[in-house]
């Protein structure tokens, strides 16, 4: 079955780096755009950033924009997102989601449009 495992959270200070890393197993990596979404308490599930097949296109939220980086490694099945100058405000449980697409085009933002999701990894930043 379809596994996508994060690690990499934990405690940071504010102005901190960190790097989530999102293992895939059980479908076709090389065709699936990937994202990373979060949640933080009380509140939505919301859009962080997202990466086509190739990695040759990638989309930001505007929050995490010059700070986040999303990447991919196709060869290892792995998805990562190195975050810098982190704030309080992005404390929050992060996802890695994935959907298949026919093309390799820009990656949608959109929560509903992935079709499978990790169990999550928490971020708390400490200001």
């Amino acid at each position: 079955q379809v596994q996508l495992v994060e690690s990499g959270g934990g405690l940071v200070q504010a102005g901190d780096s960190l790097t989530l890393s999102c293992a895939a197993s059980g479908l076709t990596f090389s065709r699936c755009a990937m994202g990373w979404f979060r949640q933080a308490p009380g509140k939505e599930r919301e859009f962080v950033a997202a990466i086509s097949w190739s990695g040759g296109m990638r989309n930001y939220a505007d929050s995490v924009k010059g700070r986040f980086t999303i990447s991919r490694d196709n060869a290892k099945n792995t998805g990562y997102l190195q975050m810098n100058s982190l704030k309080p405000e992005d404390t929050a449980v992060y996802y890695c989601a994935a959907r298949y697409i026919n093309t390799d085009r820009y990656p949608s933002g959109t929560l509903r449009e992935y079709e499978y999701w990790g169990q999550g990894t928490q971020v708390t930043v400490s200001s």
